[in-house]
């Protein structure tokens, strides 16, 4: 049996791979300050067409497959349509030196990537080939991310025997339909109901933006551990609330804090790798998009009008002061 990415017995907590946001400085931040049990890279664009000028991974993405960063499991995640470069790109990404990776079927953004993600749960009979073909390919644990179904909650459940059949080790499963996107609010009946009818491990996913929340549905799916994307960006201490080692309900203040607190971090994880004062900022002001700062707070405007990145800094001391 393959050793799944975290402890035996442990309900692990992972951080989302979350497109554009989760690159390795913000995964950096997280593996050393709170500590998820696992880490999902950002999604790695298979290229249906490779050549020596453009292979299945790009160089980047190469660079960030690997067993594990800073200590933390790292789950590789790819994207992409067709059985062939799909196989070619896991057998890259593990000579590269990844031992688990993920297959996207949920991603709901099609344009840059057409037919991948969530759009494959629209072509279901061709998922057990490739299925198939990736576990025969990947010597590691080999994950899918998925969404309920693509317009249809209920396709999760043909799904399954699918993914058990085709040797899929565990699923996250984001509790909304390909069609939805982020629309609604994440059914997680779906996730108690799809915990009790598959012998897979299930990490739930999906609008868990509070340690009650995630707690509640740790419970009442009886889920094997919770993926946060989007609530671990909007309150960082997210992980620690859930683990008993930080207030649970964070006063506006704390919060504030704990968003201090991230991005001192960030600013110096992103420092090591941008040099150049204009790019740095950028980054800095990108992670902004995400994190809900309150809009009538100076400080919080500070941040997105810095023209500087000491003045973005200046910004940051201030937000909790």
């Amino acid at each position: 049996m393959r050793a799944l990415p975290w402890a035996t017995g442990s309900v692990p907590l992972m951080l989302a791979p979350m497109q554009g946001v989760t690159n390795r400085a913000v995964r950096k931040v997280f593996a050393q300050w709170v500590k998820p049990d696992v880490l999902f890279t950002e999604f790695m664009r298979v290229r249906p067409g490779a050549t020596a000028a453009s292979p299945r991974l790009s160089e980047g993405d190469l660079d960030d497959a690997r067993p594990s960063e800073h200590g933390v499991p790292l789950v590789v995640q790819l994207i992409g349509r067709d059985e062939g470069p799909l196989v070619e790109a896991a057998r890259v990404a593990q000579a590269a030196g990844a031992v688990h990776l993920n297959l996207n079927l949920g991603c709901p953004y099609g344009r840059m990537n057409v037919g991948c993600g969530g759009g494959m749960l629209e072509r279901p009979h061709e998922l057990p080939a490739i299925l198939r073909a990736l576990r025969e390919t990947i010597a590691g644990t080999f994950s899918v991310k998925v969404r309920c179904g693509y317009s249809d909650p209920e396709q999760i459940f043909s799904l399954l025997p699918v993914f058990e059949g085709c040797g899929v080790d565990f699923l996250a499963l984001h509790a909304r339909t390909v069609v939805q996107r982020y629309e609604g609010a994440a059914d997680h009946t779906l996730t108690a109901r799809v915990v009790r009818e598959t012998r897979l491990p299930v990490i739930a996913n999906g609008d868990l933006d509070s340690a009650e929340r995630g707690l509640t549905v740790l419970h009442e799916t009886g889920a094997a551990g919770l993926m946060l994307g989007r609530g671990a960006m909007r309150d960082p201490l997210l992980f620690e609330r859930l683990r008993g080692r930080a207030p649970p309900c964070p006063t506006p203040e704390e919060r504030l804090r704990a968003h201090q607190q991230y991005l001192r971090r960030l600013a110096e994880s992103y420092g090591a790798l941008f040099h150049g004062d204009g790019a740095l900022l950028a980054k800095l002001k990108g992670s902004l998009a995400v994190m809900e700062l309150p809009e009538d707070s100076r400080p919080a405007r500070a941040l997105k009008k810095a023209k500087s990145v000491e003045e973005f800094c200046g910004a940051v001391e201030a937000l909790a002061a």
